[in-house]
């Protein structure tokens, strides 16, 4: 027999922010923000469990705690809007097109039953009753009395830090022509926060709505529950011999489901007087009828066991039901969904149950608003701290809201999150720097990541220094048109320190990075330079630069620098009569001879290109060739001080990043230590960030720069694979200060990756405050722009030789494959 939705609706009203049923219920609604999956330590799920355990206490009698998390299948929509997107971060939208994932949605809706109102069964339900009258109207003091505990629920939860809770309006609770409220969304299943969409709803053959299939699985009897409840269990698949990973102990239902579907969560807090009575009540009759029957006594042991603790421990006695439902638009699909439904429940040693009696009133009751009508038959009796067990604690990755970041993926799904490891913490206040520390043996993934998140801040307006070994970096740098300076015998390494840029002037930072280097030519390390020494250099560079305005075709560069010394300033120091003890002019000449046009090393500071390095956004210098070379090496390591110095305090509220992958041991080593340690603790106030990579762990413990000046001045570590260190991790641990609950997320890293996709894992921890995996998945675009593999690159390289540009040959390369 067809009935219409309006008759039967078991809401009256939806009235200053509240509900109000046709019994007069009141109902309050929150959404609720969760923690992060895979990110909470044993002892912080047992402090949230407590957080929710107070929390509920705190409500009145004839309070129904319902808690409605929804889990809905879907798909990731490309954002293709940015005109000024890049290649590769288009390539990246492609890739991630039509990616599944779970998107959860957490509410709480308290409701507060009229005193004197009859308990719902599954025979009593508004559903099957012809009429529906309100038994009592409600007064102001009672409405005003139930909303003052709502409100200390909901500061309990707010300040655990845990939780984020905003309580609904009448609006977002109500439906509108244009938007779906929360009351029609549960009843027609709606999928989004579109237009409303008006399905049938069909109990006569289970449950269906619209052309959705449902089935429902309960936990409403005692009997059917696990033996033990807690509120973490151990993740077998991320956990090792030396760690435990840990996960709530509902998550199974939750996150680790994958499929549509809402977990409903009922806590009835009733009498406790009553409920006490009723169970002595219980006890006396079963303590007459245990000689009968064994199943009578224990029945009377569990029942003398639950009165006993309930005494002796202060715990508040409650009457819990959870159901999970699940729907699918193919209704070949329900064998599957029972599979993985039955599955997860065992997982938690837990019986399921598919509900088909009672099927279509337990749905009822899940209407917002409407838990004061669950049939109390399908729930059991229970305890408020075991009860809060079940309650689903985590929820999936969020992105952040902050414009800068870099894309990374959910551990879980491998759905896109933008992620700001740099200037949100700092404004959280869990980061006082944005300097890293990555930690990454060869293999792990380390220079994907490191080209992916430097890529990120390049196009997002930030000037990038590279300084590598190996080239890892060559791709990147072609893609964008940066600068790369590499050393070879056909085409040597080579700079211009003298030239000054359009808008640029010589200011004292450039005056005394020349200086250095020209100090770093003559002197070697071991001799000492004098006073007058310093002054005829500086007044060298002084008249060099007059010259330079007064004669517009004389081009900046050593070449000229070292004609004007010996024509113009040789004449000065004569008539100023300096001696040579003073300033030995002939020796300088002479140990920079080869410097200069025609000497050994003539090209090393002539260039005649590349030469704006300050407004150059993006620039590697690969010392691979000369990180041993006792000449090229310390002039080249001065030069690379003085440009991204030059950016720190030229260039004005624009982010700045220096990267030190392998070469920074070898800088440490040409005695540029104090550089190093310098730019790690000044970086910060030029909106800068200094980035250290390292691949072996004896080079942390053996180099004292990294131990001090690095990883204390880095409140961002970085760390990828580090399961071939896990049985001598503990000195690792202690050297980085990483707590157990991120020791236990990097052995974590790679243990149960997809076999389907191609991707690493990486671990960042922020300021030791916030620690979270991630997946670094690119798209096959991405991948051959970042590939560290020699064949490979020759590819990228032969192909963007013959098609013009490297975005070209990667863009025919992949077609090829394809």
């Amino acid at each position: 027999m067809e009935k219409f939705l309006n008759e039967l609706l078991p809401i009256f009203t939806v009235e200053h922010d509240c509900i109000l049923s046709k019994q007069g219920d009141i109902t309050v609604a929150f959404k609720v923000d969760l923690p992060e999956i895979f990110t909470l330590s044993d002892q912080e799920y047992e402090a949230l469990h407590q957080i929710w355990v107070k929390a509920i206490k705190i409500l009145p009698a004839h309070t129904v705690f319902h808690k409605q998390d929804w889990f809905i299948d879907r798909k990731y929509h490309p954002d293709f809007s940015g005109e000024d997107s890049s290649f590769l971060t288009r390539s990246s939208e492609r890739y991630f097109n039509e990616r599944p994932f779970l998107e959860h949605s957490c509410y709480v809706l308290l409701t507060k039953k009229p005193a004197g109102r009859k308990l719902s069964s599954s025979l009593l339900s508004n559903l099957i009753r012809p009429s529906i009258v309100p038994e009592q109207s409600i007064s102001r003091h009672l409405l005003d009395d139930f909303l003052d505990s709502a409100s200390q629920f909901k500061r309990i939860l707010t300040d655990s830090g845990f939780v984020k809770i905003l309580q609904l309006t009448s609006a977002e609770l109500e439906s509108h022509a244009e938007r779906v409220g929360l009351i029609e969304s549960y009843c027609f299943l709606s999928e989004d926060n579109g237009e409303p969409l008006l399905r049938d709803m069909e109990f006569s053959d289970g449950i269906k709505i619209g052309d959705q299939y449902c089935q429902l699985f309960t936990l409403g009897d005692a009997a059917d529950l696990p033996s033990l409840a807690s509120p973490r269990i151990t993740y077998d698949k991320y956990s090792t011999d030396r760690t435990k990973f840990s996960i709530g102990f509902a998550c199974g239902l939750g996150q680790l489901l994958p499929c549509s579907h809402i977990y409903n969560q009922y806590i009835f807090l009733e009498d406790e007087g009553k409920t006490m009575r009723r169970l002595e009540s219980k006890r006396l009759r079963l303590q007459s009828l245990a000689n009968y029957s064994r199943e009578n006594s224990i029945a009377l042991d569990a029942t003398n066991a639950f009165l006993n603790e309930a005494i002796s421990q202060q715990r508040q006695p409650v009457k819990a039901h959870f159901n999970v439902l699940a729907w699918t638009d193919q209704k070949s699909q329900l064998k599957e969904l029972k599979s993985q439904i039955t599955s997860s429940l065992a997982q938690m040693d837990a019986v399921a149950k598919i509900e088909t009696a009672g099927a279509a009133q337990i749905f009822w009751a899940g209407i917002p608003g409407n838990a004061a009508d669950f049939p109390m038959n399908d729930s059991f009796d229970t305890f408020l701290e075991q009860a809060c067990c079940f309650l689903n604690l985590e929820t999936s990755y969020r992105s952040s809201v902050s414009p800068v970041g870099m894309r990374l993926a959910d551990r879980l799904t491998g759905k896109p999150v933008h992620v700001d490891i740099s200037d949100e913490p700092i404004s959280m206040g869990i980061c006082t720097n944005r300097n890293k520390f990555i930690l990454g043996p060869s293999g792990s993934g380390k220079s994907f990541f490191t080209n992916h998140m430097v890529r990120s801040y390049y196009e997002r307006g930030a000037h990038i220094v590279l300084v590598d070994v190996g080239h890892s970096y060559k791709g990147l740098c072609d893609l964008v048109g940066g600068y790369y300076f590499s050393y070879s015998e056909t085409t040597p390494i080579c700079f211009n320190p003298f030239y000054i840029g359009a808008g640029d002037h010589l200011d004292t930072e450039k005056k005394e990075s020349i200086k250095a280097m020209l100090l770093a030519l003559w002197k070697k390390d071991s001799e000492e330079f004098k006073r007058s020494e310093y002054v005829a250099l500086s007044n060298a560079l002084t008249l060099y630069y007059q010259m330079l305005g007064e004669n517009p075709s004389v081009a900046a560069g050593f070449n000229s620098f070292y004609d004007f010394l010996t024509d113009n300033f040789r004449a000065v120091l004569q008539a100023d009569e300096v001696k040579d003890k003073d300033f030995d002019f002939a020796n300088f000449l002479y140990v920079l001879r080869p410097y200069y046009k025609g000497g050994e090393y003539d090209y090393l500071l002539n260039a005649t290109e590349n030469l704006d390095l300050l407004q150059e956004r993006f620039i590697v210098f690969e010392l691979d060739e000369i990180k041993d070379h006792p000449i090229l090496f310390p002039v080249v390591t001065i030069v690379i001080m003085e440009v991204f110095i030059s950016k720190m305090r030229k260039l004005k509220g624009i982010r700045k990043v220096i990267l030190l992958e392998e070469a920074w041991k070898a800088i440490a080593r040409e005695g540029m230590a104090q550089y190093i340690k310098y730019l790690f603790k000044t970086v910060r106030k030029f909106f800068g960030e200094a980035i250290v990579v390292t691949q072996e762990v004896e080079d942390i413990i053996s180099s004292e720069i990294v131990k001090q000046a690095i990883i204390n001045n880095s409140d961002c570590k970085i760390l990828l694979d580090q399961s071939k260190y896990q049985n001598k991790f503990d000195s690792i641990q202690q050297l980085l200060g990483l707590t157990e609950k991120e020791k236990a997320l990097i052995l974590s890293v790679n243990k149960a990756n997809d076999p389907l996709r191609r991707y690493k894992e990486v671990f960042i921890s922020l300021g030791g405050m916030l620690s979270k995996v991630y997946r670094v998945e690119v798209s096959p675009s991405e991948y051959w722009a970042y590939t560290t593999e020699q064949t490979e690159k020759m590819k990228v390289n032969a192909y963007a030789a013959r098609y013009g540009s490297i975005e070209k040959g990667i863009s025919v390369l992949l077609s090829e494959k394809n």
